[in-house]
């Protein structure tokens, strides 16, 4: 575990070349998720009854009875190992796919986040910070002088794309955030929040989190959305302590204020893949 001075963490968009420290954050971070989410699916009553009957056709055609319990279990879980991450993504992510491309900035400054803890933070180390982010800055548009793209096509991805926000300290990428595209005014979707192993329990993801969510009541939302995977306990209680609830919880006495609902991802059996988390700003 690692001491994290907050007031030093970068709260910026991802670029070009934080894609693969971004890939190897989210690979770690989802180590163990599909594997939760496959038992979820296969212990449903619906699907233990459909795996009871193939179980039972089968026992009258084979002799054996293990292999006629084995081989419908087995079959089903080829099946979703082969086609749960195209339904399903990873991380509460709804698409099975991430354009990293897409969703990185390309401009003449980074996009940064505001974080309240940097006015906090060592005046001396303030500079010393703000001295090497300017250096990865020239180095960044050295870089990219060389490299053509079409300009339209990388607007359209990156419109569908979204964002991808991380936490930058002393130059490494230590949480990554996604903020997915919606088509309904006043609403905003996360997912795949991911904090680098030495790094949790630090506040960062919850200052990620948080500054991402003033961001974009600034710009007028009014509504955010973050999808988990169904069986994280640790996501779960992640989002309620920094102010989310469980989609269609209320308080006792209280009614929904809205009629905007966020529809969880579906996977096999129709059963839901996805949890939905919500925070009205």
């Amino acid at each position: 575990m690692v001491k994290l001075d907050l007031g030093s963490v970068v709260l910026r968009r991802m670029r070009l070349d934080d894609i693969e420290a971004v890939k190897a954050l989210i690979k770690d971070g989802c180590e163990g998720t599909e594997n939760r989410l496959l038992l979820h699916l296969l212990t449903r009553p619906l699907a233990l009854f459909t795996l009871a009957i193939l179980s039972s056709i089968l026992r009258c055609i084979m002799h054996s009875f293990i292999l006629a319990l084995v081989i419908p279990v087995f079959v089903a879980i080829v099946y979703l190992k082969l086609t749960l991450p195209r339904s399903t993504g990873i991380l509460g992510a709804r698409r099975p796919y991430w354009d990293y491309v897409g969703s990185t900035y390309r401009a003449e400054r980074d996009s940064e986040l505001e974080n309240p803890y940097t006015r906090m933070a060592k005046p001396v180390g303030g500079k010393v910070k703000t001295q090497e982010r300017a250096k990865r800055r020239k180095k960044e548009e050295k870089g990219n002088e060389g490299e053509k793209h079409d300009m339209e096509d990388l607007q359209d991805r990156a419109r569908v794309a979204g964002e991808v926000w991380v936490a930058d300290c002393d130059g490494e990428v230590i949480a990554s955030l996604s903020r997915e595209p919606v088509h309904r005014s006043g609403v905003t979707r996360m997912c795949r929040l991911v904090v680098q192993s030495w790094y949790r329990k630090e506040g960062v993801g919850s200052l990620l989190v948080q500054c991402l969510a003033n961001r974009e009541k600034e710009r007028g939302s009014r509504r955010v959305y973050a999808h988990v995977p169904f069986p994280s306990r640790i996501g779960e209680v992640f989002f309620r302590k920094v102010g989310f609830r469980l989609q269609g919880e209320v308080a006792d006495g209280e009614e929904e204020k809205t009629k905007d609902f966020e529809e969880p991802q579906r996977g096999w059996l129709g059963y839901p893949v996805t949890k939905v988390f919500v925070k009205d700003l």
